[in-house]
């Protein structure tokens, strides 16, 4: 039988990108995020009003910046991935570095939001929406800061050359991660800055 001229093409099938063990640690704090979500709609069916009313407190355009930032530094993890996967370690250590650089921007943004609050004497005992506010947003923010050191130790270790186009796990686990925290924020930010 006659062979055709068809180039073949090789696909790697594939897990999810990055570590299996970052995927357990991710489904466990989405988990914990599904839970206090629906905690928060819960308390607020119970009482629409004072959350209605609390809601109007909350500074808006500081959590839609905080949206853009986070949504534009996980673009940057994207092409971080891509540089790579092509063996550019050096553009993935500055993609990623760009990113971190937004999530401090992120961090900025949010601790001004919470001086803004207890400097209005608002704290964790003030009512139910406060409550939710303050322990969800620190929440998220800490899981801000982890990912910032997390891509911080890839984006070195990228620079020293320990990636390469064969061997970048490393870098997948810490955007997948990067990601996690993005998704939770895109989920975060409407349902208590904007939903009435």
């Amino acid at each position: 039988m006659a062979q055709l001229g068809v180039a073949s093409v090789s696909f790697k099938a594939e897990n999810p990108p990055g570590d299996l063990a970052i995927w357990f640690f991710i489904f466990a704090e989405l988990l914990v995020f599904g839970v206090f979500f629906i905690a928060y709609a819960v308390a607020r069916s119970h009482d629409v009003a004072l959350f209605d009313q609390s809601q109007l407190l909350l500074n808006r355009t500081a959590g839609g910046a905080n949206t853009v930032v986070l949504i534009t530094s996980s673009y940057f993890v994207v092409r971080a991935v891509a540089a790579i996967r092509r063996g550019d370690a050096q553009r993935c250590s500055g993609w990623l570095l760009g990113a971190i650089g937004l999530g401090a921007v992120f961090v900025v943004i949010k601790l001004a939001e919470f001086h803004a609050k207890f400097a209005a004497g608002i704290t964790l005992s003030t009512n139910t929406f406060f409550m939710f506010y303050l322990s969800l947003t620190f929440f998220h923010f800490m899981h801000v800061v982890m990912g910032m050191v997390i891509l911080t130790a890839v984006a070195f270790k990228a620079r020293r050359g320990g990636y390469s186009a064969e061997d970048y796990t490393g870098v997948e686990t810490g955007a997948s991660y990067w990601h996690m925290v993005d998704l939770v924020w895109i989920i975060l930010f409407p349902l208590v800055y904007v939903v009435h």
